[in-house]
């Protein structure tokens, strides 16, 4: 799977670790940064593996802050992108089979390296459902259509 990296300072050392993981598990990872500790914006990461995902360049995002709130939102903001924050596998799975989420953003500062690779795990292996869940979608998609 293509999947597109990235976070925000308070996200770097999990997005370090995320990223070996995948790529160990045989994805084909972009990371966008950031590449250090630094404080840094976070926006900026999100709109990169956003747009990345909207375009097809990606299948799927994944991107880490401290909370995960304010990449979620701030990825939301990308037509296309349906963003969520997961802390568990549970979450993470329903976002997918449900939500079609096609964008995960993960609490660097709540969650463990072990955590994070089995929300990421229960993420990536979901598939969407469809059926009564894509009429949802397409009313999600809409909204993006909507002007002001």
């Amino acid at each position: 799977m293509r999947i597109h990296l990235g976070a925000d300072h308070a996200g770097f050392q999990l997005k370090e670790h995320v990223r070996r993981w995948l790529v160990a598990s045989g994805h084909q990872v972009t990371d966008v940064g950031t590449h250090a500790e630094e404080s840094v914006d976070y926006p900026d990461y999100a709109a990169l593996v956003g747009t990345a995902v909207a375009s097809g360049d990606a299948d799927l995002g994944v991107l880490v802050c401290g909370t995960g709130l304010g990449m979620a939102i701030a990825a939301n903001k990308v037509p296309g992108v349906r963003a969520v924050q997961a802390s568990d596998s549970e979450m993470a799975r329903m976002a997918r089979l449900h939500n079609d989420a096609n964008v995960i953003s993960l609490p660097g500062r709540y969650v463990s390296p072990e955590r994070a690779e089995e929300v990421l795990g229960a993420f990536i292996g979901a598939v969407f459902e469809g059926g009564r869940h894509q009429r949802r979608i397409d009313k999600i998609s809409a909204l993006d259509e909507r002007e002001g």
